[in-house]
């Protein structure tokens, strides 16, 4: 099967993105992670654009092991992107499984996604008990064998876990997310933010993602991380997120939706042959 598709990225945070909209097939998991895979085509999430007559369009995400995911705020922007040069316009709606969502696009390659409001309760999350979101005292250690005791659950399209912590790089992300990602408290596993504030404007991030492991950025991580922030009284409604190639600015306006606003990089068209 030869599939025409799209590579893009939001501050190196990938995407593959096939267009469902014509011509609509299945793709099996070990397709997907077959895509995904780095050795192959590679990416972080594999997209579907699929018709929708209320909307531009619906999106399907995918994670790097083949599993589905409710949103994705990187990727959604990326297609905001994608679709506004097709029919030259400057707000796209889309439709998720986690929601409406709404773009705008404010100049060359900087797009504005509306991203909802969080969720805080365990309920909502979903955590697997009734426990303190706010503090979930999670065990996590330094490479110095220090002990941080914490964790902020919300969920913005996904289940997210937000550890503030003096020196993000201190910590070993690749041996901390897996366990956290999998643990019992989360049934739908969970992405985890290691969080250095800077100061009230500015949040210094890394990120494990569910189903891909380390990104260089993630859109609802950051997020969630300034939801985290505000709970924790440590920035501002307004504050950027820095990852390792640049910043994506987050808004909580006064009806607690949150907007994100960043680059995407320029389109580029692949071929897939599976």
């Amino acid at each position: 099967m030869n599939i025409k598709a799209f590579k893009m990225d939001g501050l190196g945070n990938d995407f593959v993105i096939i267009d469902q909209r014509i011509n609509t097939f299945d793709l099996s998991k070990d397709q997907i992670i077959k895509i995904c895979d780095r050795n192959f085509i590679g990416c972080d999430q594999l997209i579907l654009i699929k018709k929708n007559t209320e909307f531009d369009a619906s999106l399907e995400f995918y994670n790097s092991d083949g599993g589905s995911s409710g949103a994705c705020g990187n990727g959604t922007r990326c297609v905001a992107d994608l679709l506004s040069k097709e029919n030259n316009k400057k707000k796209i709606t889309v439709w998720t499984s986690s929601g409406i969502l709404k773009s705008n696009i404010l100049e060359k390659n900087i797009i504005e996604t509306e991203i909802n409001k969080p969720k805080t309760s365990w309920k909502e999350i979903p955590l697997k008990k009734n426990v303190n979101t706010k503090n979930l005292e999670i065990k996590i250690s330094d490479k110095n064998e220090n002990i941080h005791v914490g964790g902020i659950a919300i969920n913005v399209g996904n289940p997210h876990v937000i550890f503030f912590v003096e020196n993000i790089d201190d910590y070993d992300l690749k041996k901390i997310g897996p366990n956290i990602e999998n643990h019992e408290l989360f049934p739908e596993k969970c992405n985890v933010t290691l969080a250095k504030v800077i100061n009230k404007n500015l949040i210094k991030v890394r990120v494990w993602e569910r189903g891909a492991g380390l990104t260089k950025a993630c859109g609802t991580a950051a997020c969630a991380t300034v939801v985290a922030g505000n709970i924790k009284k440590l920035v501002r409604q307004n504050t950027d997120i820095e990852f390792e190639l640049g910043k994506l600015s987050i808004f909580i306006d006064d009806k607690n939706i949150i907007h994100m606003k960043g680059p995407v990089s320029d389109i580029k068209n692949i071929e897939i042959n599976l």
